[in-house]
């Protein structure tokens, strides 16, 4: 597995790259963000990116959601220093897979990493599992300005088996879970997915959760869990 780490501080590449490097199958690929950031990543198209917070004349987010659109293939983690619930808003507009501090102990990291690279969304888990967090990403979703409310004209309504896919989702399963349990193949999953995100407009799984909960889809009860949508047959959302 190849695993770029992009961060201003040389000091703090090098400490990462030494701690990741005792696991035998990861390459770690130093970046200096001071060179062509896209261009190295696209000469190395690593499987992971840490993306770290110092990233001087860079703007860290910006860096983030380019790699993810040009790069679909390329898992993105962020590295805070302040990973608050404002901070997860902004990552999860990204379509990172996870937000964690930059103090997160390496055993912590490479299993998140490693969840990443196998088709894990744990940034989902902060803002599914925590009422709180979940309650403010939908109220900045609802202070949208006028102009992006105009984006929801263009929302098209789920079927019945997206809605299902997509409350397995916000469970925080992976493809090959939910194709498992609806016993349907991963890559009609994967369809179904891309399918999902090009009808809610989403620029990532989490978004489109959100976005689902927005439109009343899908909820979350007192503690958090999601609550999918009926599975009575024929029911289209």
């Amino acid at each position: 597995m190849k695993i770029m780490v992009i961060d201003e501080q040389a000091f703090f590449r090098a400490g990462v790259g030494h701690a990741l490097s005792e696991q035998s199958d990861f390459q770690v690929v130093d970046c200096d963000p001071a060179q062509d950031v896209i261009g190295q990543v696209e000469a190395t198209l690593p499987d992971i990116v840490l993306l770290g917070s110092d990233l001087g004349a860079l703007s860290r987010l910006d860096l983030g959601r380019k790699i993810t659109r040009y790069f679909p293939n390329t898992k993105v983690i962020i590295l805070s220093p302040n990973a608050d619930d404002e901070e997860l808003f902004e990552v999860i507009k990204t379509a990172a897979v996870a937000c964690l501090q930059k103090n997160t102990p390496t055993e912590e990291l490479v299993n998140i990493i490693r969840r990443a690279r196998s088709g894990e969304y744990p940034i989902n888990e902060a803002v599914m599992t925590r009422p709180a967090v979940a309650k403010q990403v939908l109220a900045e979703f609802g202070n949208f300005s006028s102009s992006d409310r105009g984006m929801e004209a263009v929302i098209v309504p789920l079927t019945r088996r997206e809605t299902q896919v997509l409350g397995y989702i916000a469970d925080g399963n992976t493809n090959k879970q939910i194709g498992a349990v609806l016993q349907i193949s991963e890559q009609t999953i994967k369809n179904h997915v891309s399918a999902i995100l090009r009808k809610l407009n989403a620029n990532g799984r989490a978004h489109a959760v959100v976005v689902a909960m927005r439109q009343g889809w899908i909820s979350i009860r007192g503690g958090g869990e999601p609550v999918r949508a009926s599975d009575e047959p024929g029911r289209q959302i």
